[in-house]
């Protein structure tokens, strides 16, 4: 990324400076041993929707609250090259990120649409949203600008919100913002600004992103850390402000979801050094 793109950023530098705030996740069950890499979770309607990462099956599952699988769904049309999250609108249709990029060199960024009607099959189809960051001008940048990896979205008002994966070297806590329409289509992602979560890079990388079900509260997720951004107006972030909650693990929490305007869903792979493979709950009150 040039310097001119980076004097247009609209940075919110909180930083791990400000006060942190401290919770504890409530263990609600394990997920099978088939379902061992989560990336992305969503919740409508009492039903918790996962997908996992690349290198897994073209499927989307559905959950009960203790992490049983109690549907699998073959999506259609669609490749899992790295499905990094959930998303979900308010008519019941699903998005699915795969625009996991490690090493900011991918040129096809995808969001798959699956309309609610076609998850009454068996084999839904899905419709491609095809994006990139016009921001993005090497593949990949220098290591400073290693800023297009993405593990966030969500969807509002007829845009899905991209929040990237920071990988700079050295590491600057920083996530840009984009959006996209909602539609089958080929676009470039609206840049909406940046935020800086903090300086830790164990624990300020963007894995998870959803947001409450009253429009009010978006909630970030990194590893062991939740990001409580509040005070804005879609699509004006210039007035955010975050609040930050270690919750206290060392697993690679990779997915989150609201439950309802108070609880979280977060979920983490199964890792054979840190353990995980887990869903859990979490109270924002």
């Amino acid at each position: 990324m040039s310097r001119l793109a980076l004097i247009l950023i609209l940075v919110f530098a909180q930083g791990c400076a400000q006060k942190t705030y401290y919770g504890q996740l409530n263990h609600l069950g394990d997920f099978p041993s088939n379902l061992r890499e989560v990336s992305g979770i969503s919740v409508r309607q009492g039903d918790i929707w996962v997908i996992e990462d690349g290198g897994n099956k073209d499927k989307i599952y559905t959950l009960d609250k203790k992490g049983n699988v109690t549907k699998s769904l073959k999506i259609d049309h669609a490749k899992n090259e790295d499905w990094e999250d959930l998303a979900m609108d308010k008519e019941g249709n699903l998005f699915i990120g795969d625009f996991g990029n490690n090493g900011n060199s991918r040129k096809n960024l995808t969001i798959y649409r699956v309309s609610a009607s076609e998850l009454k099959k068996k084999e839904p189809n899905a419709e491609k949203i095809e994006f990139h960051y016009p921001q993005q001008k090497e593949f990949p940048p220098k290591k400073d600008s290693l800023l297009f990896d993405t593990e966030g979205v969500f969807h509002w008002k007829d845009y899905l919100y991209i929040f990237t994966k920071n990988r700079t070297r050295p590491y600057t806590g920083e996530t840009l913002i984009y959006r996209v329409p909602d539609t089958e289509g080929e676009y470039n992602a609206e840049f909406l600004g940046s935020m800086v979560l903090c300086k830790s890079q164990n624990h300020c990388s963007v894995t998870g992103a959803d947001i409450s079900p009253d429009g009010k509260t978006i909630a970030l997720l990194g590893y062991g850390f939740i990001f409580l951004v509040k005070d804005f107006e879609l699509p004006n972030f210039d007035k955010a402000s975050i609040k930050i909650i270690d919750f206290n693990s060392y697993t690679q929490t990779e997915s989150i979801g609201f439950l309802d305007e108070n609880t979280l869903l977060i979920a983490d792979e199964k890792n054979r050094r840190t353990g995980g493979g887990s869903l859990y709950s979490f109270s924002i009150n």
